[in-house]
């Protein structure tokens, strides 16, 4: 492939703009500066460089983020900045979506992706992937708040009732709290129908990929395989 379609493939701007990158002297391939930008490159495990920093060429993106409070996921939000803003420049550019949504309030694990295929399975609610919450309340935690919860509550235009796949409380006003549909909003309207009101939510877990402690708020992550397959574990612990 085209060096220069290959710096476009990840992020790098139009073909346009990343002949331009080239033919500057900013592009070098394991140390050695490119200046041809039609030069063919074998893309598979290619590390290169583009002003000094490294990249490693991925036809996909896989990412996880230690979203912070006061961001959308969004392209366009509302009130807030999009947790885009967190990635660098190629990634936000290579139009890696969020699979599924976190609230602005909302704080934890975030997955990010440019796969298609994999944003839908990921997010799809009939995938019942488990998600776990910890949650802090405005009210004491008991044990009858907690049976509710695993008993099922109803919530307004569902069905039937909704029940969480895991409770456990873990302090005077904190629990964790595992669902698997994924609806709107569907922790703080869960606790809420409890009678208990949530002060702050934050995602811990996705299947079974935890949010790593060493990822600071803000911080984003390429999933490696190793992550990929324990996302795709079904058990939550």
């Amino acid at each position: 492939m085209q060096i220069e379609r290959i710096l476009q493939s990840q992020g790098f701007g139009s073909r346009k703009q990343c002949r331009a990158l080239i033919r500057a002297g900013l592009v070098s391939i394991e140390g050695r500066t490119v200046d041809n930008p039609f030069e063919d490159v074998a893309p598979a495990g290619l590390h290169f460089a583009v002003d000094g920093e490294a990249w490693t060429y991925r036809e996909k993106a896989y990412l996880m983020l230690h979203k912070p409070a006061g961001y959308e996921c969004s392209r366009q939000p509302q009130f807030h900045h999009p947790v885009f803003a967190l990635l660098p420049e190629p990634l936000a550019n290579r139009d890696v979506q969020c699979v599924g949504r976190l609230d602005q309030d909302t704080t934890g694990l975030l997955l990010l992706s440019d796969d298609g295929q994999f944003i839908h399975v990921w997010s799809s609610g009939k995938k019942r992937i488990p998600k776990v919450y910890e949650v802090a309340t405005k009210h004491p935690v008991d044990d009858a708040l907690v049976a509710q919860l695993l008993a099922g509550v109803e919530l307004h235009d569902e069905p039937a009732p909704i029940v969480a796949a895991a409770c456990l409380q873990t302090g005077e006003r904190s629990l964790r709290l595992t669902v698997t549909e994924g609806k709107y909003h569907q922790v703080k309207r869960m606790v809420a129908a409890a009678g208990n009101r949530v002060e702050g939510l934050h995602r811990s877990r996705i299947g079974g990929l935890s949010l790593p402690d060493d990822l600071a708020v803000g911080e984003w992550r390429w999933l490696d395989e190793a992550a990929l397959a324990l996302l795709a574990e079904p058990e939550a612990h």
